[in-house]
């Protein structure tokens, strides 16, 4: 092989290696993954002990008082992280402003924190109401799951069940006023029985609506309903209400 074959050789793997680098997309520094290490490593993360149920922290990592005693539907969920900023910001872009390219970003994100354990039967992403899917045009939680289920080899199933009441937004509504408002909300059409489902959304605030959907699943015959998603919205807490639901 001559020397300018070599050369050309060399020029052209650095121009790839120059293509394979992209800009982070949190503080726009090249990077060879979408987020930077900083910025990966600034990510905004649960506390350390939570309960597993509802990922509200605890004094020690062991089911809190509020699940012990009202135990919902699902047994246990899993967060990539907490939902504050830039998290927020992150879903916020994908869900309002239909960045679609976010999606497998925020899977990944939660991609690592589910290697790890048991694998379910069947992913199912939240389910929309048609008339919020067709003003949205797309399920965030659907393109979050196509990229987790390809990955992690489970199946998904978006249409196995449906929101079949458009209730209006849980945002500001207090924790007995969501469950009201979600209240026989979703319909699932397919026999789950022996089956292990995770329902897969980007954000869970209460929990209220991933319960109301849980429930539907155990009536369907799922033996074990887990709950996955990108982020968990906690709330400011006092001594008073440290082991309350909100």
């Amino acid at each position: 092989m001559s020397i300018y074959t070599l050369i050309f050789l060399d020029n052209k793997l650095n121009i790839l290696q120059a293509f394979s680098w992209k800009n982070c997309l949190l503080c726009g520094t090249l990077s060879k993954t979408d987020l930077c290490s900083p910025c990966q490593n600034k990510l905004p993360q649960l506390p350390a002990d939570h309960c597993p149920i509802c990922l509200l922290p605890v004094a020690t990592s062991l089911v809190c008082g509020a699940c012990l005693g009202k135990p919902p539907a699902f047994t246990r969920t899993i967060a990539a992280l907490h939902y504050t900023f830039p998290v927020d910001a992150l879903i916020h872009s994908l869900k309002y402003q239909s960045n679609l390219a976010i999606a497998p970003i925020l899977a990944n994100l939660l991609i690592e924190k589910i290697n790890t354990i048991e694998k379910p039967d069947f992913i199912i992403p939240m389910p929309l109401h048609p008339a919020r899917l067709r003003e949205r045009g797309f399920n965030q939680a659907l393109e979050i799951g196509r990229y987790i289920s390809k990955k992690n080899q489970i199946a998904l199933l978006p249409n196995a069940c449906m929101r079949i009441r458009n209730t209006p937004s849980q945002t500001g509504l207090p924790w007995k006023e969501r469950q009201k408002n979600i209240r026989d909300a979703f319909s699932c059409k397919m026999d789950f029985s022996t089956k292990h489902v995770a329902i897969l959304d980007d954000v869970m605030t209460t929990g209220a609506t991933l319960n109301e959907l849980a429930k539907v699943l155990l009536k369907s015959g799922a033996t074990k309903v887990s709950g996955w998603v990108v982020a968990r919205a906690l709330p400011v807490w006092d001594k008073t209400t440290f082991n309350s639901r909100l």
